[in-house]
């Protein structure tokens, strides 16, 4: 593509240099560069990329898009000045790559919990619909039937151009997103054009980065007062940020809640291990998901969907077929004891998995938790998360989550700091995750359940900045099967 056409609707302050290069690609970090890249110097929280232009023009950069210039240009380079270089990537990307988001329905999910189980719900209903979805997430990516490793919740704004542009060559009209407050806040999603954007509660997380709740929210809020006026906004009227997120949205409002009246209003008519009975409306439907806060991830499904234009019957055909997503409550059963595998990371979902296995479990299971805190992230959270777990389960094991580059003793340390006086027999503090788990099943013996809270789905353990191999549920299943 020709550098002129590639900045076509980019606001400018300065050019230097040839605007009729060709750009072979698009790169923030200077090691990818090749002959013909176009080189974005990101100034970063921890890096600012101005310190590579060198780097980069010697291997091979055409152009630089830049807000400082450097002391001395090179003449075979064109140099693009722009008041913020993080703001315009994705307007970049998106241009780059013919505006993907442009030839697809694009749906993108924020909020603090339930976005992975969102998406993969939404992205295997239109998949048993017969429709090409695509889905980009935190556990993996999804073009069509073709799965894509994922890095992080929500990629950087050219790979997920790079990846959109791949689901439109799929023929995938239907895209499911988690859009993070990190992706938000960096403007990873800028320059993406989103049919819809789906809210589903705010509560405690990122305070590592965005420092206060308050923020926390105001950067959430920036993605609904993004959405164009021909898009919808379906929101969760039951959390209590609901009337500051709605507050300048330009969207066509829509509300889900299981309390109060809403568009699309939830009320559970039986619920047990195998799943949930609920009307949506006047219309029941059966889903396989249990817990209230499925509830409100199956109504919100259900929602998008009729909002993509499904047939209200075609939805309550297909809504009973979706299956729980792995690693959220997902179940593991052994003679008599009941293991659960959950993502819950925060506090707010480890108390709803908690709570949610209290009122289905029978009254003489007791209920042993294994639960870490991730290191080199929000710390206040440590002591809330192991309170909640003393507070709502008969026996509490403290263990390393991905410890990253802290000491584990350390997140340990700040863990107990929430259970001050707690009795021996009900608080174990054990550092192997894996001793930690099998424990639990030991202590579970011989009509309990077992909740391994905090990785769900990840298939390793970070220590010291390295991934080991790990999975809580075959290390459970591993545990159950050596106890008989």
């Amino acid at each position: 593509m020709k550098l002129s056409k590639l900045i076509k609707e980019i606001e400018l302050k300065k050019i230097i240099g040839d605007l009729e290069v060709d750009i072979s690609n698009l790169q923030i970090d200077s090691r990818k560069v090749e002959s013909g890249s176009c080189f974005l110097a990101v100034k970063g929280r921890t890096v600012d990329g101005h310190m590579y232009i060198n780097e980069a023009i010697e291997k091979g950069a055409s152009a630089v898009v830049l807000e400082d210039f450097p002391q001395e240009l090179n003449e075979n380079v064109t140099y693009i000045q722009v008041e913020s270089v993080q703001k315009i990537v994705g307007l970049l990307a998106s241009s780059f790559y013919n505006h993907p988001s442009r030839k697809m329905k694009l749906i993108g999910v924020s909020g603090t919990n339930g976005k992975t189980t969102i998406i993969t719900l939404l992205y295997n209903f239109f998949e048993l619909f017969g429709q090409k979805a695509g889905l980009i997430g935190t556990v993996e990516n999804y073009s069509h039937t073709k799965k894509i490793e994922s890095t992080h919740t929500t990629p950087d704004a050219i790979s997920i151009n790079k990846l959109l542009n791949e689901m439109v060559d799929d023929g995938c009209y239907y895209v499911f997103m988690e859009v993070s407050s990190h992706a938000i806040d960096q403007g990873r999603i800028n320059g993406l054009e989103f049919a819809g954007g789906i809210f589903t509660n705010l509560t405690h997380e990122h305070l590592d980065y965005h420092g206060t709740k308050d923020k926390y929210l105001e950067t959430k809020k920036k993605f609904y007062d993004s959405l164009p006026k021909n898009s919808f906004a379906l929101i969760n009227k039951d959390d209590e940020h609901y009337p500051r997120i709605i507050k300048n949205i330009s969207a066509k409002l829509y509300t889900y809640s299981l309390s109060q009246e809403a568009d699309f209003k939830a009320q559970v008519s039986q619920m047990n291990l195998l799943g949930t009975n609920i009307f949506i409306n006047k219309d029941q439907m059966h889903s396989n998901l249990m817990g209230i806060f499925n509830v409100y991830n199956t109504v919100a499904v259900f929602a998008t969907a009729l909002l993509l234009g499904v047939s209200k019957d075609d939805i309550l055909k297909i809504m009973p077929k979706l299956k729980p997503v792995r690693g959220r409550l997902e179940l593991v059963r052994k003679n008599n004891i009941l293991g659960v595998v959950d993502y819950a990371h925060t506090p707010d979902a480890l108390q709803k998995v908690l709570e949610t296995i209290n009122e289905l479990k029978n009254r003489d299971q007791k209920v042993i938790c294994v639960v870490g805190a991730g290191g080199d992230r929000d710390s206040s959270k440590r002591p809330i998360m192991a309170k909640i777990t003393h507070d709502l389960a008969e026996v509490a094991v403290l263990t390393s989550d991905n410890p990253r580059s802290e000491d584990p003793s350390k997140i340990l340390e700040d863990m107990i700091k929430g259970v001050p006086g707690v009795p021996t027999n009900r608080l174990y503090v054990i550092q192997d995750r894996k001793e930690a788990i099998y424990k639990a099943v030991l202590l579970a013996k011989p009509n309990g359940v077992v909740v391994i809270a905090g990785k769900g789905h990840e298939t390793y353990q970070e220590i010291s900045g390295v991934r080991y191999p790990f999975n809580d549920r075959e290390v459970l299943e591993e545990a159950l099967n050596k106890q008989y």
